[in-house]
């Protein structure tokens, strides 16, 4: 393709369909640069937005012109495992039809927001990819765990993504006021940058859209993160049109679910916005060093500024000038996520050394018990 028809393609596609790729997600000022970068490789590609994959590999992709089922070139698995990724929901890839009429996909434009995990064998695992906030569900319930929303705080601050706490099933809380007063004393300098807002809902369509109606603007991409039975389906329903969620009830004794989401998929909502369930996080091994976890709790680094000692830990050095200004459950999750960092960016040898220290002083201990009871 010469350069003048390359031009008039570029002048077509810009003035027919980026329009309507904006209100599925389409980024300006990330997606477009890159695929203007691609020059003639894109022609006769189309972008579609991946809204639903399946862990067979198979998925659906989503253009203005419909929903169609599809799959990646292996060309384009083998790249992105390279480089340590893999395709999530919300990824804008180039694909094209095939000579039977199947639809495959053959390149990803880069994705400008990726929130990860670490799998049980400390891979990097990709939840989602091009979301503009993080919709973090916790239950007024048996779900209601402050220690868990930080561990999802420092998940998307390692993204830097903004994020928005939803305290579903208000309607059944007794003390709605008493554990709103408790989460914002929590968060503290946290609360207006790292959380947006706090917001309480009951899970009626009609009040969850006013209360998150500043936030479902057409082209934004919005995703649900919580444990199961949070309440995650529920507002997605509430907020989205057709084919509905399914949901499911909690047992009494601790409010936990089943999955009743079992893949992660993108919806439109009624507003505009698109929104991203998610499948309950049970275990959330985070995809962060010491310095992301100390970038998500900056309200422990700005008051430490204060602390007598410039190596103070925080934990029980006179002059410290954090203990007294965070409540105790602020305090105990720093550490613990801190010390989960640690070990998780520990090689082989420091593991070792580790271990043999822990047993050395499990050892000793029990000596000492031993001598004490004669």
């Amino acid at each position: 393709m010469n350069a003048s028809s390359l031009m008039e393609f570029n002048s077509d596609f810009e003035s027919q369909e980026l329009p309507a790729l904006q209100s599925l997600g389409f980024s300006l000022q990330h997606h477009l640069p890159a695929l203007r970068s691609l020059g003639p490789d894109a022609v006769g590609a189309a972008p579609w937005r991946l809204v639903e994959l399946q862990r067979d590999g198979h998925g659906r992709l989503q253009s203005p012109q419909g929903l169609r089922a599809a799959r990646a070139l292996p060309s384009l698995i083998q790249a992105l495992h390279a480089q340590g990724e893999s395709l999530a929901v919300g990824d804008w890839l180039l694909a094209r039809e095939n000579a039977q009429g199947e639809l495959w996909a053959e390149a990803r434009l880069p994705p400008f927001h990726a929130l990860s995990r670490r799998d049980p064998q400390g891979r990097r695992q990709a939840l989602v990819h091009n979301v503009d906030l993080a919709l973090l569900v916790m239950g007024l319930d048996h779900d209601f765990k402050l220690a868990r929303l930080d561990r999802y705080l420092v998940l998307t601050r390692a993204a830097e993504l903004p994020a928005l706490l939803v305290l579903s099933k208000a309607d059944l809380c007794p003390d709605l006021e008493a554990k709103l007063a408790q989460v914002r004393a929590h968060l503290g300098r946290q609360l207006g940058t790292a959380v947006l807002d706090v917001l309480a809902l009951d899970g009626q369509p009609e009040s969850c859209r006013a209360a998150l109606q500043p936030w479902l603007g057409r082209g934004q991409t919005l995703v649900l993160l919580g444990s199961s039975g949070a309440g995650k389906s529920t507002l997605s329903n509430a907020l989205c049109e057709g084919a509905q969620q399914a949901v499911g009830a909690v047992r009494l004794d601790d409010s936990r679910g089943r999955h009743t989401t079992t893949t992660r998929s993108l919806r439109p909502c009624v507003a505009g916005a698109c929104i991203i369930d998610t499948p309950g996080l049970r275990g959330l091994q985070l995809d962060a060093d010491v310095a992301t976890v100390r970038a998500a709790f900056d309200d422990v680094s700005e008051l430490a500024q204060g602390c007598r000692f410039r190596n103070c830990s925080h934990s029980g050095e006179p002059g410290c000038a954090v203990r007294d200004q965070l409540s105790a459950g602020r305090m105990k999750s720093f550490h613990k996520l801190q010390r989960e960092a640690e070990r998780e960016n520990q090689g082989p040898l420091e593991r070792r050394q580790q271990l043999s220290q822990w047993r050395a002083i499990v050892s000793s201990s029990r000596a000492a018990t031993k001598l004490k009871r004669g």
